[in-house]
C-alpha cells in the first residue's frame, strides 16, 4: 500500500498577526522549536508515508523549500503551487488528480492541514492506521476531535451514539452558539471536525464526480494547463481562478454516504487564536505563558506575552490579568483573551489603510536570505541584510537612493558597475544612485551586511533588475 502525505499550507491565520503575516503566515511559526509546516510533514513520515505533496501559494514555495532544506530526512516531495488561494475542495481535487498521475489511484492520501498542533505524534499514528483501513476499504474518512470546551469558533460533526470507536457522520454542523455548543458537549455525540482527512484518490475523485463535478472538472482543467519543472507544478492564473472557492466540507463530505469519523486518540490544537497559543506552552504557577525569558511579570495572571525584536528587549508586566501581548519590532497587540478572535478585525482595518504591516513581517524572507529594517526616517534607512551561502542578489540598480554597505560577517563579492570587489567584515563599499550593482555570498556560512539608504524615496518598489537567479526580471 502507498501512502501519501497531501499537506495544505495555506490561509495568512490572520488571527495571529502580527506574527503571523500575509508573507511569513501561521504555518512557518515556531512551536515547540520548529514550525508547524515541519512538524505536519514529520507526522505523515511517522506514519509511513514515504512521499510528501505540498499545496502552497507560489509566493510561499522558498519558503516551504527551506522547512524541507533543514530537515534532517525530508521525503520526496511534489509542490503544487497555486497563484491564489481556492479553497480546500480544488486544492485536494488538484491533489488527488496528480496523486493518480504520479502514483496510482489506489494511493491512501493522509491530509492535513500545516497550522495544527499535535504534541503526541504516537497517539496521532495511531488514529491514522484505523484510518488507513478504513479508507483501503473505499472510506472518506475525517479525524474528529472529542471536545473538551463548548467551543464556538469550531465546525462539529455528529454521529449515531457516543463511542470510541469510528462510525459514519450522521451530519455535518456550522460553528454554534455558546448554548448550542454546550449541548453538542453534553451529549457525546459530537466531534470538532479537524480538517484532517484521508481516503483513497480513487475515492475521493469518484465523490468529486458524484457531489461535485464542477470542482473536478475546473481541476483537471487547472492542471492540464499547469507547467511542471522538476518537482514544481505552476498553474495558469486564468485556468486557476475558473475553479469554484469551496471547501471539501460543502463540496463533498456533506453530501456523501461513505465518510466515516475515527476519532482522535491524539490532543489537537489548531493554533487559530493567541489564547490556543499559549495553551501550546506550558503555563507557571500563576497561569501565565512566556515562551522567553525577557518577561518580568508582577501581580499577573494568565497572561501570555512573546516578544520578537531584533534585540533584546525586556518587557515588564504589573498588575495584568488574562490578556495577550505580542511585541513585534514593527507592530504590539495588546488585547484581553476575551477579544482575541477580533484581532482579524484589526487586520481588515490596516488592510483598508494599505499598512505594510499585513503583508511584510519585521524580518522580510527572500530566496536569497532576509532583510529586516533597524531605523528609519525621513532621507535614510538602516537595514540588516542576511545572504545564503552561494547565494545572491539580483544584478539591480535605484533610480532615486544610494546605498552604503558594511560587511560585518562572510566574505561577498560585490560587483558595482562592472567591477567586483572582494569584500570582507569591517570593508565598506558605497552604490551610487543609479549604478547597477549586485551582492553575492561567496563563503560558505551566512553573510551578514548593513545596508544604510539615502534618497528621497526608500521604498521598496524602486527597483530595477537586471538580472536574477529566481526568475523575478
Amino acid at each position: 500500500m502507498r501512502l501519501l502525505s497531501v499537506v495544505l499550507s495555506g490561509g495568512t491565520g490572520s488571527r495571529l498577526w502580527p506574527i503571523s503575516r500575509q508573507a511569513l503566515p501561521k504555518p512557518f511559526m515556531k512551536l515547540g522549536g520548529s514550525t508547524l509546516l515541519q512538524q505536519a510533514i514529520e507526522r505523515g513520515q511517522a506514519c509511513g508515508t514515504g512521499d510528501l505533496m505540498i499545496v502552497t501559494n507560489k509566493d510561499h514555495q522558498f519558503l516551504t523549500k527551506d522547512v524541507l532544506r533543514q530537515m534532517s530526512d525530508p521525503p520526496s516531495t511534489t509542490y503544487l503551487l497555486e497563484p491564489k488561494g481556492r479553497n480546500t475542495a480544488p486544492a485536494i481535487a488538484l491533489a488527488a488528480l496528480q496523486c493518480e498521475r504520479q502514483f496510482s489511484s489506489d494511493t491512501v492520501m493522509l491530509v492535513l492541514s500545516a497550522d495544527h498542533l499535535v504534541p503526541d505524534v504516537e497517539a496521532f499514528v495511531a488514529s491514522a492506521s484505523v484510518a488507513f483501513r478504513l479508507a483501503q476499504q473505499g472510506a472518506l474518512v475525517l479525524f474528529g476531535i472529542a471536545p473538551t470546551t463548548p467551543e464556538t469558533g469550531f465546525g462539529y460533526v455528529e454521529v449515531e451514539r457516543a463511542s470510541r470507536e469510528s462510525q459514519p457522520i450522521k451530519r455535518f454542523v456550522e460553528k454554534p452558539d455558546l448554548p448550542t455548543a454546550q449541548e453538542y458537549l453534553a451529549t457525546g455525540r459530537y466531534y470538532w471536525n479537524s480538517g484532517m482527512f484521508c481516503f483513497t484518490a480513487a475515492a475521493i475523485l469518484a465523490a468529486l464526480e458524484q457531489h461535485a463535478p464542477e470542482v473536478l472538472e475546473a481541476a483537471r482543467h487547472a492542471l492540464d494547463s499547469a507547467q511542471t519543472k522538476g518537482d514544481v507544478i505552476s498553474f495558469d492564473l486564468h485556468a486557476f481562478g475558473l475553479q469554484p472557492d469551496i471547501s471539501i466540507d460543502y463540496a463533498v463530505m456533506e453530501r456523501a454516504d461513505n465518510v466515516r469519523v475515527v476519532p482522535a486518540k491524539f490532543a489537537w490544537n489548531d493554533v487559530g487564536s493567541w489564547p490556543a497559543v499559549a495553551n501550546a506552552h506550558p503555563a507557571d504557577a500563576s497561569g501565565n505563558t512566556f515562551p522567553d525569558d525577557h518577561v518580568v511579570a508582577v501581580d499577573t495572571t494568565g497572561t501570555h506575552i512573546q516578544v520578537e525584536s531584533h534585540g533584546p528587549k525586556i518587557v515588564a508586566a504589573l498588575g495584568l490579568h488574562d490578556l495577550v501581548i505580542i511585541d513585534t519590532p514593527d507592530a504590539l497587540l495588546v488585547a484581553h483573551k476575551d477579544s482575541a478572535q477580533q484581532v482579524k478585525k484589526v487586520v481588515d482595518i490596516l488592510k483598508a489603510r494599505s499598512h505594510e504591516t499585513v503583508h511584510l513581517p519585521a524580518v522580510v524572507h527572500r530566496p536569497w536570505g532576509t532583510y529586516a529594517s533597524l531605523k528609519e526616517e525621513d532621507g535614510y534607512k538602516v537595514k540588516r541584510i542576511t545572504v545564503k551561502p552561494g547565494e545572491a542578489l539580483s544584478l539591480q540598480y535605484h533610480h532615486q537612493r544610494a546605498e552604503h554597505w558594511v560587511v560585518v560577517q562572510g566574505t561577498a563579492i560585490v560587483q558595482i558597475g562592472d567591477a567586483e570587489h572582494k569584500t570582507r567584515p569591517g570593508e565598506y563599499r558605497y552604490i551610487p544612485l543609479e549604478e547597477k550593482h549586485r551582492l553575492t555570498n561567496i563563503g560558505h556560512d551566512e553573510l551578514v551586511l548593513i545596508e544604510v539608504q539615502c534618497g528621497s524615496y526608500l521604498g521598496e518598489d524602486d527597483i530595477v533588475r537586471l538580472v536574477d537567479t529566481y526568475g523575478r526580471v
